[in-house]
């Protein structure tokens, strides 16, 4: 099946360092563009982190420091990132809770600063979770009845998503999806807004969840002493709070919502 496309979408995977968006880099990249007459553009690049690689990182995806040591920094290659990825929709396996993070926080240490929440965003182990719960190389064998070869690598993992995108929307086009309410609906459909919807990062302000919406539409912290307090009563009553926050090691994208939301209440 080929995809219904409004806008560009981009199917990406990153290899890292590590799994801690703060603290790790990004040492790969592997990425498709899928324009809406479905015609492709491929970039793929390794980056040089400017740290070591840890050895049980190196054994799951096969880069070592020395393959990285003469390839350019993040920061020298954000801005051709950035522009690849302008107007696009945004799909990768498990890429809400990692690669998306890892990506905006890469992007805010090299001094770009995209507007990330302007993509929509498509999980597909989102999808295959909620309708399978497996992982990437199941779902190819499941999807795509074939073996994924070269696993762990970026472009191998960025193709194989893409793969089982294309076949989620030929097996579930007409399936029923019960949500934890009862409610019964076909999400799995050939529209990129509505995969977005079913696949999305719930009610995320920021991409580690620090903060998030609740009921009424409130930002409130997820986390600590203030879990769940709205964040304008947390900055008016202890005004210590953003400052503790902004010294410590919380993502940048997160410090760069709290800080927008302490501007608007000025």
């Amino acid at each position: 099946m080929q995809l219904n496309l409004k806008n560009p979408i981009i199917f990406f995977d990153l290899e890292a360092t590590g799994l801690n968006i703060v603290t790790d880099r990004i040492i790969e990249i592997g990425m498709i563009k899928i324009k809406p007459d479905n015609t492709e553009e491929v970039k793929e690049k390794r980056i040089n982190p400017e740290m070591h690689i840890p050895e049980e990182s190196s054994k799951i995806h096969g880069i070592y420091d020395n393959d990285v040591k003469d390839e350019p920094t993040f920061k020298q290659v954000a801005k051709s990132i950035a522009q690849f990825i302008e107007g696009c929709d945004i799909t990768g396996f498990n890429s809400n809770h990692f690669d998306i993070p890892m990506l905006a926080e890469e992007f805010l240490r090299a001094g770009v600063d995209i507007d990330m929440k302007k993509h929509k965003f498509i999980d597909v182990q989102s999808i295959f979770h909620k309708m399978e719960k497996r992982t990437l190389t199941a779902a190819v064998k499941f999807y795509c009845h074939k073996t994924l070869e070269g696993a762990h690598g970026a472009m191998a993992d960025t193709r194989a998503t893409y793969d089982v995108l294309k076949a989620q929307l030929d097996l579930y086009k007409d399936i029923d999806y019960e949500d934890n309410d009862g409610k019964i609906t076909k999400p799995v459909k050939n529209d990129m807004a509505a995969l977005s919807e079913f696949s999305s990062f719930n009610d995320g302000v920021d991409f580690a969840n620090r903060i998030v919406f609740n009921d009424k539409g409130e930002e409130v912290f997820n986390f600590g002493k203030n879990k769940g307090i709205p964040v304008e009563k947390v900055l008016k009553e202890q005004p210590g709070y953003y400052g503790w926050i902004m010294k410590s090691e919380f993502p940048l994208y997160t410090k760069k919502v709290l800080t927008a939301i302490k501007l608007k209440m000025r």
